[in-house]
C-alpha cells in the first residue's frame, strides 16, 4: 500500500507473524483503485511460507471476477496451504476509484451484489466435484472442476458490510459476517441481526463466525495518531478520512488504551479479530502480540 512492488517483505512479515503466534494473516483486493498485489496469487506464496496460520481476503470482490476462473483458482489456493483459506467477500465501497475500477473491468457496479452471489453459488457446485449445468449469468457444462480444494466443499465464506442486505446475507448463505465498523456497539447490534437471520432460515448459529476488522494507528501523541490516521484512510480509499471513519472501527492513540478498545469487539461478539496497522508493521506485530494474552475471550 506504500507503493513498493516487492514482495520479498511481504512473506517475510508473514513469517514474522506466524514466528509471533498470530492465527491468521490477510491481504486485501483492488485491480486499479488501490496498489496492491492480486490477493489469492500472495496468499498462495503465503501459503508455501507458512505453516499453521489461517489465510484470509479482507476483503475479496468475487463480482470482478469470472467465477468458474475464480472456483479453480480459489481450490488451487486451497489446495497449496491444505486448507487453510478463509475467504473474506464483499461488494466494495461506493467511492469513485472503485465504481472506476468495476467499470474498467467491464462489470456494472450496480448489478455487483448479484453478480457476486450467483458466482459464489457457482463456485460452491464446482467445488463439490460433480457434474454441473449451469443458466444464468454464466453457462457451465462440466463433469468436474478439475482441481478441487483441500478443505470438502471449498473454504468458509464470511461477508462483510453493515447494510441489512450484507446482515441478510451473511445470516442466510454464508459461514461468517465480517464486518469493518462502525464500532463495537453496532457491531453487537448487528451480529445479533445476523444470528437472528440464521435462526429463522433454520441454521445453527455456532456455525457462523463474527469476524471484526479494524484499523489502529498508534501513537502516544493522540494529535499525531489521528493524523496518522486521517492520512491512511484518506490516501487508501480516495474518500475524506471523515467519511471513511464514520462506517469503519478505527482507533487512534497511545498502545496502553488500545486493549480495552479491541476487547469491546471481543465483548460484542467477535471470536476474529483481524488487525490492520497504519505503519511501521514489524514494531506493531512485536508490540500488538503482547496485548493477546491480556484479552478476555
Amino acid at each position: 500500500m506504500g507503493g513498493q512492488l516487492a514482495t520479498a517483505p511481504l512473506l517475510s512479515l508473514s513469517e514474522q507473524a506466524e514466528a509471533l503466534g498470530y492465527d491468521s494473516i490477510w491481504v486485501g483486493d483492488s485491480l486499479l483503485a488501490r496498489p496492491r498485489h492480486e490477493p489469492l496469487t500472495l496468499l498462495a506464496a503465503v501459503g508455501a511460507k507458512t505453516k499453521a496460520m489461517e489465510l484470509g481476503t479482507a476483503i475479496l470482490l468475487p463480482a470482478l471476477r469470472n467465477p468458474v476462473v475464480l472456483a479453480h483458482l480459489v481450490a488451487t489456493v486451497d489446495q497449496i496451504c491444505e486448507g487453510r483459506l478463509i475467504l473474506g467477500v464483499g461488494i466494495a465501497t461506493d467511492v469513485p476509484n472503485v465504481r472506476s475500477e468495476f467499470k474498467a473491468a467491464g462489470v456494472p457496479f450496480e448489478k455487483r451484489v448479484g453478480r457476486m452471489m450467483e458466482g459464489i453459488r457457482l463456485c460452491k457446485s464446482l467445488w463439490r466435484g460433480e457434474p454441473v449445468h449451469w443458466r444464468g449469468r454464466w453457462d457451465v457444462e462440466c463433469e468436474s472442476l478439475g482441481m478441487l480444494p483441500y478443505r470438502e466443499g471449498g473454504p468458509p465464506i464470511w461477508g462483510g458490510g453493515s447494510a441489512m442486505g450484507a446482515l441478510t446475507r451473511a445470516g442466510k448463505y454464508l459461514d461468517g459476517w465480517f464486518p469493518v465498523g462502525p464500532d463495537a456497539k453496532k457491531i453487537s447490534e448487528y451480529w445479533k441481526t445476523v444470528q437472528q437471520v440464521a435462526q429463522e432460515e433454520g441454521r445453527n448459529n455456532e456455525d457462523l463466525t463474527c469476524a471484526a476488522y479494524v484499523t489502529l494507528s498508534i501513537n502516544n501523541d493522540v494529535q499525531t495518531a489521528q493524523e496518522n490516521l486521517d492520512d491512511y484512510l484518506s490516501g487508501y480509499y480516495g474518500a475524506p478520512a471523515d467519511f471513511i471513519k464514520k462506517q469503519q472501527s478505527c482507533y487512534a492513540g497511545p498502545m496502553g488504551a488500545a486493549g480495552p478498545w479491541i476487547q469491546s469487539f471481543v465483548e460484542a461478539g467477535a471470536s476474529h479479530l483481524v488487525l490492520r496497522f497504519t505503519g511501521d508493521h514489524e514494531k506493531n506485530l512485536e508490540e500488538f502480540n503482547t496485548l493477546r494474552s491480556e484479552l478476555q475471550w
